[in-house]
């Protein structure tokens, strides 16, 4: 048997027990993780911004808001910022927020990647994730819709959103 079928054995040997030690015992335990969804109360933070600022999403009730979780490292991520920019640019006088949540990485690293991208909009620490959490944040980029009453129109998993896309979404939590 050659080295690499060996290896290659071994890795998917060691894959399965790592899934199977990993796997939930108590489905019980995966009921009570929920994250909010389409049509629920939007759980409200409080969390600073780059500056040190303390944002609340009941700061902005009456307001329709964008919340969206990235990092610096995640490429979709960063593939989706000029559209939520171009979003953001379109329908602020409209009242639109966007608030771009950070869960992993120091103003340091986060500064230089909005400056060199012309980002405007706020963006938050969330340092211990507990937001994210909150959310059910499991990948980057998740971003939810929130009308003005606070609650949660859409919520957006799959990767990077198109500029069209933010924009219908956009307009159904405008009104």
């Amino acid at each position: 048997m050659k080295a690499s079928t060996l290896f290659l054995f071994a890795a998917i040997f060691l894959g399965g027990v790592a899934v199977w030690l990993g796997r939930v015992q108590d489905p019980d335990v995966l009921a009570s993780v929920t994250a909010p969804i389409s049509g629920a109360k939007a759980p409200d933070f409080t969390l600073l911004d780059l500056a040190g600022g303390e944002h609340s999403l009941d700061d902005y009730q009456g307001r329709p808001v964008i919340i969206n979780y990235w990092a610096t490292w995640c490429r979709p991520c960063e593939a989706e910022m000029p559209a939520l920019q171009a979003v953001y640019e379109k329908y602020e006088d409209d009242g639109l927020v966007i608030l771009a949540i950070n869960t992993t990485e120091s103003p340091q690293v986060i500064e230089p990647f909005i400056e060199e991208r012309g980002l405007t909009f706020p963006v938050l620490l969330d340092e211990r994730s507990a937001t994210a959490r909150e959310y059910g944040v499991q990948a980057y980029p998740s971003t939810y819709f929130i009308d003005r009453n606070g609650i949660i129109r859409a919520a957006e998993f799959s990767g990077p959103m198109s500029q069209a896309f933010i924009e219908s979404q956009v307009e159904r939590i405008l009104n």
